[in-house]
């Protein structure tokens, strides 16, 4: 699966599990935070989409994605990020 493809596919469970998605530029290279009561993802534009999939599989390594659906494509895309993570 191209990047972009699965960025876009990691943005929407995201917002699924309630985090607002925010992209700035800046001297930060992201994370997720509870802000005024907003649930955020923050991530930096300044970085290319591939440290953007890894900042947001480091944010769902904490969830808990067991009852959600998730395409079975993206799922195992995942799985394998997880793995790569775990690894580390």
């Amino acid at each position: 699966m191209k990047a972009e493809k699965f960025q876009a596919e990691l943005e929407s469970i995201v917002e699924e599990l309630g985090y607002q998605i925010r992209k700035e530029k800046g001297s930060f290279r992201g994370d997720f935070c509870v802000l005024e009561g907003d649930k955020i993802v923050m991530i930096n534009k300044n970085y290319p989409p591939e440290f953007h999939i890894g900042q947001m599989i480091r944010f769902l390594s904490k969830q808990d994605l067991e009852n959600m659906f998730i395409k079975p494509v993206v799922r195992k895309e995942i799985d394998e990020w997880f793995e790569r993570i775990g690894q580390e």
